[in-house]
């Protein structure tokens, strides 16, 4: 009887569509019901049913059932009509229901713990339970970590990280009108850091202390003095700043020694630390002094700028310049020089264009035209090592969650043979050497980028990491540990070639710059979701270069052709909100965060121009916007192939207030606490490879 109805009323080529959709087949149960009721009572007699079979000539079928069935087996009151709901149960089409009150569900869970999401739709009868997150199946995925649909229809997620939270929705199979949608919220433990762990001061002068604490949802700090609450000695002398995150004490006596406890709480969890304060006078040389003296001057909290006459070690307070490795410098214990002259050339110079900080041990920089690596010791501010890598090596990332280096060469100038190389053990202190990844495709000569996530205090393990190839609308999946491929993301539908990508762990998104069309238009970035790894839809009309604050609760966009900078929250939730745009006339080349000095839970940004002599500075939790003027003219682009920033922006870490740009000729160092310019060091020319060494 399906089978008539469906070639009466289905369009050729969909008359069995019905068997595998049941809004169909409920549409064709609907069609034959009211066919059937020719009185339109809303109930089907048998003198009724008589005259179907007649018009159908179903009376000459070979089946051993009959219309008449329907009255054995589904008059259910054996009333000897039937109802609209008892053809549905005689066709199995399901009568299904959800409370108006359970349409969103709100489920919480602290990370590292297993999720249950229950499908509250219900009925005597129901079809299989259909899942999805962003609007994305999640049935056949076969997902490590969302893999076990059980018999009433739950969802299952196992070890539930950040990158889970947001929201997923069910329905019964062929009933996609009927949908509860379940927002996840993962909690997280507050982690907690204090700056410096150790001080010593001498009466009279300024003392802080500062911390620092992330967590889901935001951690609300207190402070203890010898184990003994703050707040009932706060006074002009003793204040909390910067909501409770800054312990400042002016004119320190010697009674202000002792151990200041911060403590962080929310609904997961507490963490806490001490710093410890010691007030003595200056003849008094304690072991407390000496060590935060050599501590906090010595070799941690410095900027090392690579440049044309070598490197040099900046303490940025001061503006002092600790320590000038030069070219000619030779390897601690080896022959070889910092920068041997190249064949070709007259002046002995350097030419770097990437660095980056390995645990506070090493330094690892690239040197394109030596067709190697050099390694630093940070220890000791000398170079140790250099590791011979394939030609023209330019790029380097820092897998801290593995302890790899990663490394992009392009084989020659003009990118005709790119390779991608890692250095395993990178903080061990044996003897370096590169390895060659597995080739995507069997090929390497598409690589153009490589995209590793950034770990913080929350998220300590970063499992995969993205390439881009050349000319390709396509992200490809690789494992940092094995470093094998592991899959692909298709771009085509949405004609993007991946420009440069961000992520941020709340919801385990990706955005993705593309590359303008031919006409020189620019497309809005995508979005994708890390979890399934499928393209959720277009970042609005949101595009340029994605930067993502290290709490993963900002998403920046730069249209440095347009001066447009486009500001986004993500929530606890993982909800990603509606841009707020700042309009400015700087071509912003590079971006650094900066944890706010005034506010708990928030970050600053600093922007550095890539034509212009301005720096920029906004407060994100506000939007307010001010200039910092007057930091001369960047290094031309033209002179800075290696890579689209050409002058960058370097920050100083969780507690730093200082940050670095480069000019063509000098460095400046910014006060990022007071949005000024702290001072300008000249005569360093090309001097944009800059890393900070230090936790504050």
């Amino acid at each position: 009887m399906l089978d008539i109805h469906a070639q009466r009323y289905l369009t050729p080529g969909n008359h069995g569509s019905y068997e595998n959709d049941m809004a169909t087949k409920k549409h064709l149960v609907d069609l034959m019901f009211k066919r059937f009721d020719a009185d339109g009572n809303g109930r089907v007699d048998s003198s009724e049913l008589s005259q179907v079979i007649k018009q159908e000539g179903l009376s000459r079928t070979v089946s051993e059932c009959t219309l008449f069935d329907l009255f054995k087996y589904n008059d259910v009151n054996d009333d000897e009509h039937l109802t609209k709901e008892e053809f549905y149960t005689g066709f199995e089409v399901y009568q299904l229901s959800l409370p108006e009150d359970q349409k969103l569900s709100i489920t919480t869970v602290t990370v590292g713990q297993s999720a249950v999401l229950t499908c509250g739709i219900m009925g005597d009868e129901r079809p299989p339970i259909i899942w999805r997150r962003n609007g994305h199946a999640l049935n056949m995925l076969e997902l490590e970590d969302i893999n076990d649909f059980g018999d009433d229809g739950s969802l299952y997620i196992t070890k539930v990280t950040t990158t889970h939270m947001g929201n997923y929705s069910c329905h019964a199979d062929g009933y996609e009108q009927l949908v509860q949608t379940h927002s996840l919220q993962v909690n997280v433990p507050p982690v907690i850091r204090v700056y410096p762990e150790s001080q010593a001061r001498e009466p009279g002068v300024t003392a802080s202390l500062r911390c620092y604490a992330e967590g889901i949802p935001d951690p609300q700090l207190s402070w203890l003095k010898n184990g003994m609450d703050i707040t009932t000695k706060l006074s002009k002398q003793l204040t909390l700043q910067a909501n409770g995150s800054e312990v400042h004490i002016s004119n320190v006596h010697f009674e202000d020694t002792g151990a200041y406890t911060c403590i962080a709480r929310n609904e997961a969890g507490v963490d806490e630390d001490i710093s410890s304060l010691f007030v003595e006078d200056s003849a008094r040389k304690t072991l407390a002094n000496i060590l935060w003296r050599e501590e906090g001057l010595g070799i941690g909290n410095m900027f090392y700028v690579f440049y044309e006459d070598g490197i040099k070690v900046i303490q940025p307070v001061a503006c002092e310049i600790q320590r000038h490795i030069k070219p000619s410098e030779k390897l601690l214990g080896l022959q070889e020089e910092v920068c041997p002259l190249v064949d070709g050339e007259t002046e002995q110079k350097c030419l770097w264009t990437s660095a980056v900080n390995v645990k506070d041990k090493f330094i690892y920089a690239t040197q394109p035209l030596l067709n190697r690596l050099l390694i630093v010791d940070i220890q000791s501010q000398k170079a140790v090592q250099t590791v011979t890598t394939d030609r023209v090596p330019v790029k380097l990332l820092y897998d801290k969650s593995h302890d790899q280096v990663w490394l992009l060469s392009w084989g020659d100038l003009e990118k005709n043979f790119p390779t991608l190389q890692v250095i395993s053990q990178a903080s061990g202190s044996m003897s370096h050497h590169s390895i060659h990844t597995h080739p995507v495709g069997h090929r390497f000569d598409r690589v153009e980028d490589f995209f590793i996530p950034l770990v913080g205090l929350t998220i300590n393990h970063v499992r995969f990491g993205i390439i881009l190839h050349k000319n390709e609308q396509a992200l490809h999946k690789i494992d940092l540990e094995t470093t094998t491929y592991v899959k692909n993301i298709s771009l085509q539908q949405y004609d993007c070639i991946p420009q440069s990508l961000a992520y941020t762990h709340l919801g385990g998104y990706y955005f993705v710059n593309c590359r303008p069309d031919s006409t020189g238009a620019l497309r809005p970035q995508l979005i994708i979701d890390g979890v399934t790894d499928n393209v959720i839809g277009p970042n609005g009309d949101v595009s340029g270069t994605p930067y993502v604050s290290p709490d993963g609760h900002y998403v920046v966009s730069v249209d440095d052709r347009d001066g447009l900078m486009r500001l986004q929250r993500v929530s606890i939730r993982g909800e990603i909100g509606k841009p707020f745009d700042i309009h400015t006339n700087l071509h912003l080349s590079d971006l650094a965060f900066m944890p706010s000095f005034t506010e708990a839970n928030q970050y600053n940004v600093f922007g550095s121009s890539g034509r212009q002599t301005d720096a920029l500075f906004v407060e994100l939790s506000s939007g307010n916007v001010k200039m910092i003027k007057s930091l001369k003219q960047p290094t031309p682009s033209a002179q800075w192939a290696w890579n689209r920033q050409n002058r960058v922006m370097a920050g100083s870490g969780l507690f730093g207030q200082y940050l670095m740009t480069p000019s063509q000729s000098s460095l400046f160092i910014l006060d990022g606490r007071l949005d000024k310019l702290n001072c300008e060091i000249t005569e360093v020319p090309f001097g944009n490879t800059v890393v900070w060494v230090g936790e504050a």
